[in-house]
C-alpha cells in the first residue's frame, strides 16, 4: 500500500517502477500505474503528459541508480582484496537484475523507440553509476600495487557490458549452453579480468615448491574466498586434483610430504581420518573435514577416499600419481598446482604458491583454539616457528571482531 505522507509524484515514479519491473515498460498502462499510485489517472497525466514522461521521471530519480550502485559496492566493501570485490560485485550485480527481469528486458530492447530524452537519461544514469564503481575500484587498485593498461572506468564499462549480455542471453533465450553454471561464468569474468586486465605476467613458476622459499612475507595466508575458488576448480579439474587440495589445505602438509604419501598412510578410524607422515618428521596428522568454514566430506567419504577409490593402479603405492601411474613427480606436482591457480591472485597481487596452503592451515586451526603445543606436534613446527602464525591469527580474530562491531547498531 503506498505511503500517505508522499507526494503524489513520488507515488507515482514509485508505483511506476514497480510495475515497469513487474510487467515490463509496453505492458504496463497509465491507468495501472495510476490505480497502484491510488490517483486518477488524470493526476497523472496532470503531472506526466504521458507514459514516456513518467519513464523518464523514473530514470531521472536519483534513487534509481544511485542507490543500487551505493549498495552493491557497500556489500563488496567488506572484501579484502580486487578479487573477491569483483566476484561479490558480480553476484550482486546478477541478483539485482534477476530480481526485475522484465524491467531490464523492456528497456533494453524498447529503448530505441524511447524519445531522446529518456534515453540520454538512461546514459546518464548508467554513467554515473559506473564512475561511482571506477572510482571505488582505482582506490583497491592503488592499496594493492597492481597496474592495468585500462583506466578504471574502461575495466567497469567493460564488466559491466558483460554482466548485461550474459543477463540478456539466459534470461531471453533455451537450449544455449555457454556455461554450465552461473557460478561457471562468475568465476571466467573474475579471472579475465584479474589476468587480462590488473596483472601483467602469466609465466609458469615449476619453481613452486623447491627447496628455496618463495619471495612472499613471512606469512600470507589465502582469504576463504580464495581457497573456496581453489576448490571449485579443482573439483573441476579432476579427483586427483580435489583430493591434492583437499590434502594441502586439510592437513596442512608440505609439498615434500605430500609427494611421499602412500596409500597405507591412510587411515580410516571410527570418528577421524589420519594420514601418516613417514617422510621427515614421522608424525600423525588428522584430514580435516571443515577447512575455511566449508565441509568437504567425513572421515569415511571425502575427496581423498573417492580418489582412491577411483584408482585402477593397484600396484602403485602411491597416493598421488603422474605420467605412467608412476609417483608424481616435483616437477608434475607444480605444474598441477599452476594449473589451478594461474587464474587466481592473492591479496598481494600474486599468484598464490603451494606453501601458502600450510600457512593457510596452520592459522585457521589456531583460530579454531588449538594450542601451540599440540600444534607443534601435528605440524613438525618448533613452537617458536608458529608463534609468528599466532600473530597473524590474532590479528585476524581482531579484524573479525572489529567486523562483528560495525554491524550492531550504536
Amino acid at each position: 500500500m503506498s505511503n500517505p505522507r508522499k507526494s503524489t509524484k513520488a507515488r507515482l515514479i514509485e508505483a511506476a517502477l514497480d510495475l515497469f519491473a513487474e510487467r515490463g515498460v509496453t505492458e504496463t498502462t497509465t491507468k495501472a500505474v495510476a490505480e497502484r499510485a491510488q490517483v486518477n489517472e488524470v493526476t497523472l497525466f496532470r503531472n506526466f503528459g504521458n507514459k514516456y514522461r513518467l519513464l523518464l521521471a523514473v530514470l531521472e530519480d536519483s534513487a534509481v541508480f544511485a542507490k543500487l550502485v551505493h549498495s552493491l559496492v557497500e556489500k563488496a566493501n567488506s572484501r579484502g582484496n580486487v578479487a573477491d570485490f569483483l566476484e561479490e560485485y558480480i553476484q550482486e550485480c546478477l541478483r539485482t537484475l534477476n530480481k526485475a527481469p522484465d524491467l531490464v528486458r523492456s528497456i533494453v530492447g524498447e529503448a530505441k523507440n524511447y524519445p531522446q530524452e529518456n534515453r540520454l537519461a538512461l546514459g546518464k544514469g548508467l554513467s554515473q553509476a559506473n564512475r561511482y564503481v571506477a572510482n571505488y575500484l582505482e582506490e583497491v587498485i592503488v592499496a594493492q600495487n597492481l597496474e592495468t593498461d585500462l583506466t578504471c572506468e574502461q575495466i567497469v564499462n567493460l564488466l559491466n557490458f558483460l554482466l548485461l549480455g550474459y543477463f540478456i542471453i539466459e534470461s531471453t533465450t533455451e537450449g544455449a549452453t555457454f556455461w554450465d553454471e552461473e557460478d561457471d561464468f562468475l568465476t571466467s569474468v573474475v579471472q579475465l579480468f584479474l589476468k587480462g586486465a590488473l596483472t601483467g605476467s602469466d609465466t609458469p613458476d615449476l619453481n613452486l615448491i623447491s627447496n628455496v622459499a618463495p619471495q612472499v612475507p613471512t606469512i600470507t595466508d589465502l582469504p576463504a574466498s580464495l581457497v573456496k575458488s581453489l576448490f571449485r576448480i579443482a573439483k573441476k579439474a579432476g579427483k586427483q586434483e580435489y583430493a591434492l587440495v583437499y590434502v594441502l589445505f586439510g592437513a596442512g602438509l608440505t609439498p615434500e610430504e605430500i609427494l611421499h604419501l602412500e596409500r597405507s598412510h591412510s587411515v580410516v578410524e571410527p570418528n577421524q581420518h589420519i594420514l601418516q607422515i613417514n617422510y621427515g618428521i614421522k608424525r600423525q596428522v588428522p584430514l580435516n573435514q571443515w577447512v575455511m568454514g566449508l565441509r568437504y566430506g567425513s572421515n569415511t567419504i571425502n575427496p581423498l577416499i573417492q580418489w582412491l577409490r577411483s584408482r585402477k593402479d593397484e600396484p602403485t603405492a602411491a597416493i598421488f600419481i603422474g605420467e605412467g601411474n608412476k609417483p608424481l613427480t616435483p616437477e608434475e606436482l607444480a605444474a598441477i598446482w599452476h594449473r589451478l591457480t594461474c587464474n587466481l591472485i592473492t591479496p598481494q597481487g600474486t599468484q598464490p604458491t603451494i606453501e601458502q596452503a600450510r600457512q593457510t592451515w596452520c592459522i585457521e586451526m589456531i583460530i579454531r583454539g588449538i594450542a601451540l603445543e599440540d600444534l607443534s606436534i601435528i605440524s613438525g613446527m618448533e613452537i617458536k616457528q608458529l608463534q609468528q602464525y599466532a600473530q597473524r591469527a590474532r590479528n585476524k580474530a581482531a579484524l573479525e571482531a572489529a567486523a562483528r562491531l560495525d554491524q550492531k547498531k550504536s
